[in-house]
């Protein structure tokens, strides 16, 4: 996104990193208001206007946050747009909140731990492990940022659009074509603009996101297998919503 320097996601630390921060990404799912919690990042007077959004090739604390302040701002747009379509009301996830220690921010009056990115639907809020979430930008790229907020913002339409699937699995897949969806949709429709090498992160990010293959697909936490997530993205993002599911 933008002018960057290709960074390479496949190597075991990259893995293990955004493996660890999607598996976790929604464990807090039903959740009271948060204690502790900072205001979202700032944009800074170097953001792009409103018609165009781009993510560059910086890897500094500053960058970080107008990669996530600019990935919020397309998804409220974007889901504004698509609410409206279909004659719906659309409200805005509350906050994202960024922390940094332990039991800083709790859903549901359970602290959240380190290493950890969530949605909590009861005080609609994202919240994020800010130092940690930086270490996996600089290693994996910042168009992973703009798939991590889609993924958790579609957690957030899930629950505006009443949708809850008997498993984790189906929950996890769909809100990864929803993810898909959003980032396709907003490249189409020149809000977000890719570089050379994004669409390679993306897939490499993705896969670097899924469940062993040993796990079973039922078991509670499952998200799918790495073939599983990278399909459900793409899907979304070639082919938009209508991929999903949504009804």
């Amino acid at each position: 996104m933008g002018t960057r320097s290709r960074r390479d996601a496949r190597g075991p630390v990259a893995a293990l990193l955004i493996a660890a921060l999607v598996s976790l990404a929604c464990a807090g799912g039903g959740l009271a208001e948060p204690e502790g919690e900072r205001p979202a990042p700032g944009r800074s007077q170097a953001s792009p206007g409103p018609s165009t959004t781009r993510a560059d090739s910086t890897t500094s604390v500053a960058e970080f946050e107008q990669d996530v302040a600019d990935a919020q701002e397309i998804a409220e747009r974007y889901w504004a747009a698509q609410f409206k379509e279909s004659g719906q009301r659309f409200q805005p996830i509350r906050r994202i909140t960024p922390y940094q220690r332990a039991g800083e921010v709790s859903c549901g009056g359970q602290p959240l731990p380190r290493n950890n990115a969530v949605y909590c639907s009861q005080g609609d809020f994202i919240a994020y492990d800010v130092a940690w979430s930086v270490a996996a930008f600089r290693q994996v790229g910042d168009a992973f940022v703009f798939y991590l907020l889609g993924h958790e913002y579609a957690h957030g339409i899930q629950v505006r659009l009443g949708i809850n699937y008997s498993f984790t699995i189906q929950q996890e897949l769909q809100a990864d074509c929803m993810a898909g969806a959003y980032l396709g949709d907003s490249v189409r429709a020149g809000a977000l603009t890719l570089a050379e090498g994004d669409l390679d992160e993306f897939r490499e990010g993705v896969a670097a996101v899924g469940d062993d293959p040993d796990q079973p697909w039922f078991a509670e936490g499952s998200h799918g297998t790495a073939e599983q997530r990278t399909d459900s993205f793409f899907r979304g993002y070639e082919r938009s919503l209508e991929a999903c599911d949504l009804g």
